[in-house]
């Protein structure tokens, strides 16, 4: 079983969308999945329970507290996506981190959110296994424009940083409209959304080694 913790400290960043499509990726690879929701919006239940239909259902599992999770999880699974609510810090996530093999960080390219990662990763830093290296945490730069200023600049920040970034995902609103039908980038195969699909590649490579 491999456990990914999905964790931002600001709302908005991007971290039920993927959580949402790390989940659905997995389930299409033929991994039974369990999509663990610890935020009290329960965007990602309500996601999982739209896919309920499909051969690449995920399992949705929502908790209301950190303390005891894992024994909800049943014994078969192969892998779990865990999506804590937004401004959850690294002292309060020690029963998701204990169980984790990776943390996965989005942040949107400004100024604000990058400063708000910064104190979140602060946290983090305390938690022995991320202090240590033994568990791993990966950026993903979210809704980038790579082509503006804005965009460069922020990843060139956040390269000089001790976590490595990991992917960058191009700014589209297709995740939007595929959130609100339980799908997924992963769902389709147009020449638009393989482009996009190849975004990912990087973090599902890290992911592996993680």
């Amino acid at each position: 079983m491999k456990t990914i913790l999905v964790a931002s400290s600001k709302g908005g960043a991007g971290k039920t969308t993927l959580a949402t499509n790390l989940a659905a990726n997995f389930a299409l690879d033929g991994k039974r999945t369990v999509l663990v929701d610890a935020d009290p919006q329960g965007s990602s239940m309500r996601w999982a329970e739209r896919r309920a239909d499909m051969d690449s259902a995920v399992l949705p599992i929502a908790v209301s507290r950190a303390r005891g999770w894992h024994k909800q999880l049943p014994p078969d699974v192969e892998r779990v996506v865990i999506d804590v609510a937004a401004g959850t810090m690294g002292d309060s996530l020690g029963p998701f981190l204990e169980e984790a093999d990776a943390v996965v960080v989005p942040v949107l390219p400004s100024g604000l959110d990058i400063d708000a990662t910064s104190g979140f990763l602060s946290s983090l830093a305390s938690v022995p296994r991320v202090h240590s290296r033994e568990l791993p945490v990966g950026l993903v730069v979210n809704r980038s424009k790579p082509w503006t200023n804005a965009s460069q600049q922020a990843v060139e920040m956040l390269n000089s940083w001790p976590y490595p970034v990991v992917a960058q995902l191009r700014d589209t609103q297709a995740y939007v409209l595929m959130a609100g039908l339980g799908r997924s980038l992963f769902d389709y195969r147009s020449q638009q959304v393989r482009d996009h699909q190849a975004d990912w590649e990087p973090l599902f490579k890290w992911l592996k080694k993680a």
